[in-house]
Formats: structure tokens, sequence, C-alpha cells
């Protein structure tokens, strides 16, 4: 039987290639399309606008509930070069979508929470790496001779203080002021308007295999930090994937002390466990990691996150859940380092 090439092409196009990158046109069809395909658990909320008018846009992805729910949030593509985080975020959400109906666990998890992922934030970055896959920044913003901004130290958290610059032309240029970037001020409105009801805040990046817990700033942790050893049961998880390690810290401790961030940020105005993961791989291929490296990444992140949001809702939800990860109070790596401030303490640095 032979079948007309028009519908066979139209049905190669349904089917989307989660281990190749995709641009933004791609991106922002595949998000559309999700919402059409599950319309019963997902929706498209715009949120913000960036420098070039495009729409910030998120799925939010949950059950209709009478009771009230709580939230988790996960942000990908925040620099524009990661191309790894927005890959992830569709994954994820591949994920999830696939395994609710009937995984009994994730069934409850979508009756209990909304997930509020947003695939690509910095969308004018990304657009941008697309066309000169050499840009190493975020936002587009006209700055003289750069084109960008970094926007995660764009929160008014503690900024500026330590870890950027006041260079428009350096990696670390954190913006004029404090969420100068409609893309930062978009998160940060979004989280200050939700903040009762988000429980966990997940921000992804590359590279490095970290995840990092608050705070940037050197020898300050959070009140809950024994409670963020989580990240450690998150990095066992990762590891029975693929074999691949991450390593659990606050930056200042693993990689450099920094200011301004979206975790800070989100820790600061009370959302209890907040995290930046670190994707694949350790610098071999540094920003640009190959295709042939898109599935594992994703298969090893998607097990560290849905540990991480498992404890999460069943700490809420459940009264005895993930007990032997809550018994892990040493603090990362066995030792309790730093010292603790109170919120209000921080806020006012």
């Amino acid at each position: 039987m032979k079948l007309n090439y028009r519908v066979v092409q139209s049905l190669q196009q349904l089917v989307y290639n989660y281990t190749n990158y995709h641009t933004m046109d791609e991106i922002s069809d595949w998000i559309q399309q999700m919402e059409k395909d599950h319309p019963d658990v997902v929706s498209r909320m715009v949120y913000g606008t960036t420098y070039e008018k495009r729409n910030i846009t998120l799925l939010k992805i949950g059950l209709n509930n009478t009771m009230p729910k709580k939230a988790i949030w996960m942000d990908c593509g925040i620099h524009a070069r990661e191309w790894i985080s927005p890959a992830f975020c569709q994954h994820f959400v591949k994920e999830i979508l696939g395994s609710y109906k009937t995984d009994g666990k994730m069934r409850k998890m979508f009756k209990n929470l909304d997930f509020y992922i947003t695939p690509v934030l910095n969308m004018d970055g990304y657009v941008y790496s697309w066309k000169d896959n050499s840009v190493s920044f975020d936002s587009i913003q006209d700055y003289s001779m750069t084109k960008s901004v970094n926007l995660p130290q764009q929160s008014i958290v503690m900024h500026p203080l330590v870890g950027i610059s006041r260079n428009c032309c350096s990696d670390i240029y954190s913006g004029e002021r404090a969420l100068s970037e409609p893309e930062a001020k978009a998160v940060t409105d979004f989280l200050s308007a939700n903040r009762n009801n988000i429980l966990c805040f997940l921000t992804i990046h590359s590279h490095g295999q970290l995840i990092l817990v608050p705070y940037g700033y050197p020898d300050i942790i959070p009140p809950n930090y024994d409670e963020l050893v989580v990240g450690l049961a998150a990095a066992k998880a990762i590891k029975d994937v693929h074999g691949m390690d991450y390593t659990v810290e606050t930056p200042p401790n693993v990689l450099y002390a920094n200011s301004g961030s979206s975790r800070d940020f989100a820790r600061l105005i009370g959302i209890p466990f907040s995290f930046t993961f670190e994707l694949r791989d350790k610098g071999q291929h540094g920003f640009t990691l190959p295709e042939a490296q898109i599935q594992p990444t994703c298969e090893e992140a998607y097990q560290g996150a849905l540990s991480i949001i498992t404890y999460v809702h069943d700490k809420t939800f459940a009264s005895a859940a993930y007990t032997e990860t809550a018994t892990l109070v040493l603090g990362l790596n066995g030792v309790i380092t730093g010292k603790i401030l109170c919120m209000e303490c921080l806020m006012r640095i």
C-alpha cells in the first residue's frame, strides 16, 4: 500500500525528536502542541515579555482539583548558550505527561501540585545563539559593544555584592540595576506573587555536573540547610542512571561566590527548596554538549529532579515519606559550614 508523500511528511512532523536541539520557533510550536495534546492537564501562561517583545511562556501542568494546590517551579534556557537546558525541560515535560495516567505516584503529584515550567526563559538570547553559536551571554539589551546581561544575577537579593561585574562586556555583567532586564523581572514578579504556593524552585543550567544550594554569598546558609541535603539523594539518583557523579554544594564552596541569583531570591522570599542544576559535562565539551549526550543527560537529570520533587511533595502531603533522606542531617558532604542568618537579616544586607 502506497501512502501519499504529503501524508507521510505530516506524520513525520508529528514525531518530535527529543534527542536533537531545537530552534526557538520549533520549541514554541512544541509548547502549543503540548497544550493541544493534553488539554486536561496542560495550559499555557504568558507572564512577561522579553526585550525584543517575545512572550515569555510557561506550561502549567497538573490536574484540576477543588482543593488548594501547591506548585513546583522549573525554568530552563536562562543562559542562551546552554542548549541542553531547554532540551531537558522538554524531556521533563514529556516524561511527566507520559506517566501520570499509569504511575500512581505521579498522578497523586498531579492532583496535589501544579508544575510551572518555562522551557526557554531567555528567548532573545536563545534565538541569537542559533545565529552566532559563539554567543556567551544572555539578555540582548543594547549596551554599547556588548550583547547581554547575566540574567541569573539580576535579582534584587544582595545585588550587587560579590561575583558580579559592572563592566558591560563581562560574562558576569549584572546590569545597570537590579531587575533592569524584563526576563528577570518577570520571574521575580511571578515568584513573589505565588510565593505562598511554590514549594520548590529549580533552575536548569550547564555545565559542571553540580546541584547548587543557597546561598551564593560566602558564609551564609539558609535555616533549612540540613534539609537541603535532599540534594545528595538527587545526586545518587542521577548516578544510578548512567554512573555520572554530581557534586552538591553552595556556589562559594565549589565554584565561586555570586550574588543576585534567582536561586537565592527564591529561598529568601520563603520558597523552602531552591536548587540550581548544572548538567553535563565537566568541561570536556563546554557549553556545546554533543547531541548524542542529550538523551542520557536528560534521563539522569530527570531522576535527580524527580527525587527532589517527590521528597518535597511527600513532606507536604504525606506524614512519613522519604524518611531515609530526611535522616541525613549532617549537612552537605557531612559538614555544616558557615553561619545561619535569618531571612530578614539577609534582606537587609
